[in-house]
């Protein structure tokens, strides 16, 4: 199984990783920095290097429970292998910027969240909301939980401890992952927001961009659409 280094440490931009599997669709490591799709954001991209050749790594996603990066040329390339992997850093970090700010929305409108995406400078959520909310209201909220540096950490509570605890769960169409005994948890401040996630995420809400601009779409009577621009 790859050691998935990212969830610790999500500023890991180049590393040294040994092939364990060379498969149709790509390759496997021991251990990565790349983070695969899931939980609406898109999985990392970025290069391997083996001496003076560059392979590009177009993607990274979990096939058949195995989290594989996408490469465009499997040539030469085998199980044991060591090589050097890099992220492709500005498109990482805007997703986790990004990730992080849809976190500060969820302080905003306490309301379960039935869907979201991340994007390069843009995410969404969409909440079980009947009325539309005040956009210039969210705008200067984010903007000022930005301002206020908040730090975000991770932790974490066992299994039990989510099952006395559900109201921590603010997505309503992803749950989090079991089965190893621990649910990750991210938390930002001392109370801005508490909630499992296994995505990546800036160290202070300070490293956020300013958020441009706020738009709220009706996707039907109990489902609002919350855009965020930075």
């Amino acid at each position: 199984m790859t050691i998935e280094l990212f969830r610790d440490d999500s500023y890991l931009k180049e590393n040294s990783v040994t092939i364990s599997e060379v498969i149709p669709e790509g390759l496997i490591f021991d251990k990565t920095i790349f983070y695969p799709e899931g939980g609406g954001q898109p999985g990392d991209q970025g290069i391997l290097i083996v001496g003076k050749k560059k392979t590009n790594i177009i993607g990274t996603k979990y096939i058949n429970n195995k989290l594989v990066h996408l490469v465009d040329d499997v040539e030469g390339l085998k199980k044991n292998d060591t090589v050097t992997v890099e992220l492709d850093w500005p498109r990482r970090f805007s997703h986790m910027q990004v990730h992080t700010s849809l976190h500060l929305l969820c302080s905003i409108i306490p309301y379960p969240v039935t869907g979201g995406s991340i994007g390069d400078g843009r995410g969404r959520l969409d909440f079980d909301l009947e009325i539309k909310p005040d956009k210039e209201k969210i705008l200067n909220g984010l903007n000022k939980l930005i301002d206020e540096d908040h730090i975000v950490s991770i932790s974490s509570i066992t299994d039990d401890e989510l099952d006395q605890n559900p109201d921590l769960v603010r997505t309503m169409s992803v749950k989090p992952p079991r089965g190893s005994g621990t649910i990750r948890m991210i938390k930002i401040g001392d109370n801005v927001d508490y909630q499992p996630c296994g995505g990546t995420h800036v160290k202070k809400t300070s490293e956020i961009k300013k958020v441009k601009s706020v738009k709220i779409e009706n996707k039907g009577r109990m489902n609002k659409r919350i855009i965020i621009n930075f």
